[in-house]
């Protein structure tokens, strides 16, 4: 499992529901042999608190890898503070590198930059499911993302499996995530098509 923090946050929330990382895992880990699971996200070193750190942590603890680097602060042409944390290079060098060892990778996105990544290793024999949803307003994945995938799952059908009940029956943090100045939040892909793909 390939998560991309910013990317999965964005799309659970334009569809009304907050994910528990927990049942994700035992969702699919009960599915085949789960071999590792994967979870990307930049953090800004330099605050107080971060309101993102609890979650880290918690997943660090509970499963998941964390493979995190600090944002980067920069001005825009018009004077304007932003911040940048995109992960896409550290996700796909992960993907090459666990390619040979696995037959069946999911990636938690909808960017369409991982279009190529997914055709790569695609050519070495490793399906690829990518979950994300097209029933946002715009839809969250990028249709050749999706026409490349050999499956793809909505995310609004697994919710049922893995939204967060708010009952407290164990401790997640609650669920923040700083994606300011990630650039995946604005794919509008064009037409969308109902064939996964290949």
């Amino acid at each position: 499992m390939f998560i991309d923090g910013a990317n999965l946050y964005a799309a659970a929330r334009s569809l009304g529901f907050d994910i528990d990382y927990k049942r994700l895992l035992e969702l699919f880990a009960a599915e085949g042999r789960l071999i590792r699971a994967f979870y990307y996200t930049a953090l800004v070193e330099d605050q107080e608190y971060s309101p993102i750190r609890p979650l880290v942590d918690w997943l660090d603890y509970n499963g998941y890898t964390m493979v995190t680097k600090p944002t980067k602060e920069f001005t825009d042409a018009s004077g304007r503070r932003k911040i940048k944390g995109n992960m896409d290079i550290e996700l796909a060098i992960d993907v090459m590198e666990m390619a040979d060892h696995v037959d069946h990778i999911l990636l938690f996105s909808g960017d369409g930059d991982f279009r190529r990544l997914v055709e790569a290793v695609q050519r070495k024999g490793v399906r690829v499911t990518v979950i994300s949803t097209v029933r946002s307003a715009p839809p969250m994945v990028a249709d050749e993302l999706r026409r490349q995938a050999d499956n793809f799952l909505e995310l609004q059908d697994l919710a049922p499996s893995i939204q967060r009940s708010h009952s407290g029956r164990y401790q997640q943090p609650p669920l923040a995530h700083d994606h300011t100045g990630h650039d995946d939040q604005n794919v509008q892909p064009e037409q969308m098509h109902e064939e996964p793909g290949e």
